[in-house]
């Protein structure tokens, strides 16, 4: 695979301890998240994720006719101790309750809803759990720039972000016997200001060639095509595949080791053939990878840490 062929092999133990170096120490936070939980494969326990700790109350009784609703209010703003926090509104028909949540991967807050619900009772509901929602953004964790000496993982191993404007155009990959370090470098030639934008898109497009090579090889087991490769940055879900046969990705998966890749790229060419999880679904992906499992929970626990590189 490249690049990835000349890269020293690091123990889950090396990597905990490198990243826990790199970052600050203290990210438990409390969130829901369709890619949390189970035993720490990738990453120090601390970045592990768990269910959310969320405020929710049934709706106290039908709002007054007068009450003004939330119909073309998308936010509203809560105070509390000096600090001003936006809370974005989502009404759901099949909500029977206020509920409010902190989402870490957006790092915001969402209030959801009852359809009959008023913007007086949303707003009340909110300032009465002001505190709760500052302590639980005050326990978020960190973004990571994706500037000059900071981290990034690249196939499941931590690269050390270089600016070398003497060197070479471009961006390119040094290993050990390289660069003359244990750390594989990530090294930049770009003006300092442009680093993280130079960063992200070789990023991108080591995703794209890995992914397209991984469908591609799936798909010619399968005798099926798909219509086109995307990649986006998704923050619920990894891959897609729409009913036209276009297949979609999240970019961040090159960060994740290359089994976590292909064990994606191997679900969603099997959607080609069944638009479902069917039993004849998932017999279709064994046949595809035997990484299933493995891949499934290294995802649940360390899937939600990727989507915190290289945020503003």
């Amino acid at each position: 695979m490249g690049a990835t062929a000349s890269a020293q092999e690091m123990s889950c133990d090396d990597f905990a301890s490198k990243l826990s170096q790199a970052l600050s120490p203290d990210f438990a936070v409390e969130f829901h998240s369709r890619l949390s939980q189970e035993p720490q494969i990738f990453i120090d326990p601390a970045l592990a994720t768990h269910l959310a700790s969320r405020y929710s109350e049934a709706m106290p009784h039908p709002p007054r006719k007068s009450a003004p609703r939330v119909s073309g209010i998308t936010s509203l703003d809560v105070s509390h101790a000096g600090e001003t926090y936006q809370i974005n509104l989502r009404r759901m028909a099949s909500a029977r309750r206020f509920t409010l949540r902190v989402r870490a991967a957006t790092q915001d807050v969402v209030l959801t809803m009852p359809t009959r619900g008023s913007l007086n009772e949303a707003k009340s509901f909110a300032n009465r759990h002001a505190a709760w929602i500052g302590a639980k953004l005050r326990q978020l964790p960190e973004k990571i720039p994706l500037k000059p000496g900071g981290f990034v993982p690249l196939r499941g191993t931590l690269h050390l972000i270089t600016h070398c404007p003497a060197k070479r155009r471009g961006v390119w990959l040094e290993y050990a016997a390289s660069s003359g370090g244990s750390t594989p470098l990530l090294c930049v030639n770009a003006e300092a200001p442009f680093v993280p934008r130079r960063v992200r898109d070789f990023l991108i497009k080591e995703a794209l060639r890995d992914i397209k090579a991984a469908v591609e090889s799936h798909t010619a087991k399968l005798g099926v095509a798909p219509c086109k490769i995307t990649l986006r940055d998704t923050i619920s879900r990894w891959g897609s595949c729409s009913s036209s046969g276009s297949l979609s990705f999240s970019w961040r998966l090159i960060m994740a080791p290359h089994f976590v890749l292909d064990y994606l790229a191997a679900h969603e060419a099997a959607h080609l053939l069944h638009m479902n999880h069917s039993t004849k679904f998932w017999a279709t992906v064994a046949r595809l990878t035997v990484d299933t499992a493995r891949a499934e929970s290294w995802l649940k626990s360390n899937g939600s840490s990727l989507l915190r590189f290289g945020q503003d």
